[in-house]
C-alpha cells in the first residue's frame, strides 16, 4: 500500500482501515506464537502499512485543522 494511494481516501476510511490493519497484525502475532506463519515478512509489511496510515491520518487531521 502506497502513501498515494492513502491521501485520496477520507478520515472515516482511513481509521477503518488502520483498525483492519491492527486487527491483521494480532493476527499474524498470535499465529507466530504458534509457528503457523509461513511468511514472518507479512508482520513488518503489516506494520509499516500501519505507520504509513497512521502519518495520512494525522496529515488530514492538520489540514482541516490550519483551515
Amino acid at each position: 500500500m502506497k502513501f498515494t494511494e492513502l491521501k485520496d481516501k477520507d478520515l472515516n476510511e482511513l481509521q477503518a482501515l488502520l483498525k483492519e490493519k491492527k486487527s491483521e497484525l494480532f493476527a499474524l502475532r498470535v499465529q507466530l506464537r504458534h509457528n503457523q506463519v509461513t511468511k514472518t515478512s507479512q508482520i513488518s509489511s503489516t506494520r509499516k502499512d500501519i505507520a504509513r496510515i497512521s502519518t495520512a491520518i494525522t496529515k488530514k487531521k492538520n489540514d482541516k485543522d490550519s483551515k
